[in-house]
């Protein structure tokens, strides 16, 4: 039984060696390390190089790790001289829980205009968006769709249900994290989308229940997706592998 985690922040997880070692004992076939910031970007890339074959890159800029005007364009500069080496944009998105974008404002406009960059960088390259939509599910749908993309994952997906309608509507995919084991509006999400438009992730290292998560820990995930979907395990570890796969043209047996 394989998987696949599709949501990892590589770069922040404290004896990356031997956790990388336990996914692998664990099921884990491979993994998307997902940049949030130059630094991160960078170091993403890095981890991907030595471990090809296993980790697959993804670079973003997250709405909380904007900083000035300076370190958003060298970030997308560098996304962009990069493009041919990730096989995703992401994490990027919009998160309006952030005190100073809970209301219309500045905070929100910067947002948006580094959300629509990353969209149009997604889209021009045929890349998927990894999008993070906390507190802006409707917003960040909204955004995606006018921008064109074609691909793209609602990363840890908690939103009203009819906007995840909408999202496997047009073909995007949500992504199930542990807390599928205990999150309500997690819960709900995952027991409400079709198998065909989920992805399983970790997130790692974010913390579940104080428990700090890394890669091996997707097995949690599927088991608690497999029991909201009332589905074998087995099932649900083939058809969210799969769905990885063609959504990140991974190549692997």
């Amino acid at each position: 039984m394989h998987v696949i985690d599709t949501h990892a922040h590589l770069e922040e997880i404290t004896g990356l060696d031997a956790a990388l070692e336990r996914a692998k004992q664990a099921g884990v076939v491979a993994i998307i390390a997902v940049g949030v910031d130059l630094a991160s970007n960078k170091r993403i890339l890095e981890i991907a190089d030595r471990y090809k074959g296993f980790v697959y890159p993804a670079l973003g800029l997250h709405p909380g790790n904007l900083g000035d005007i300076a370190h958003r364009e060298a970030a997308f500069q560098h996304i962009e001289s990069n493009l041919e080496r990730v096989v995703a944009i992401g994490e990027i998105g919009l998160d309006y829980f952030y005190k100073e974008a809970r209301k219309e404002g500045e905070a929100r406009q910067s947002q948006r205009q580094a959300f629509n960059r990353a969209l149009s960088l997604a889209r021009d390259s045929g890349k998927p968006a990894l999008i993070h939509s906390r507190g802006s599910w409707k917003d960040s749908l909204a955004l995606a769709q006018e921008s064109g993309v074609k691909k793209a994952v609602f990363h840890w997906f908690s939103g009203p249900l009819d906007v995840l309608d909408k999202i496997m509507e047009v073909g995007y995919f949500i992504s199930a994290s542990p807390a599928a084991e205990y999150s309500p509006a997690h819960k709900q999400a995952i027991a409400r989308a079709t198998v065909d438009r989920l992805l399983l992730e970790t997130d790692s290292p974010v913390t579940y229940n104080g428990v700090a998560s890394e890669p091996a820990h997707v097995i949690r995930t599927l088991k608690a997706v497999a029991e909201l979907k009332k589905s074998a395990v087995e099932l649900i570890a083939e058809t969210t592998s799969n769905n990885a796969k063609g959504l990140f043209h991974l190549k692997f047996d």
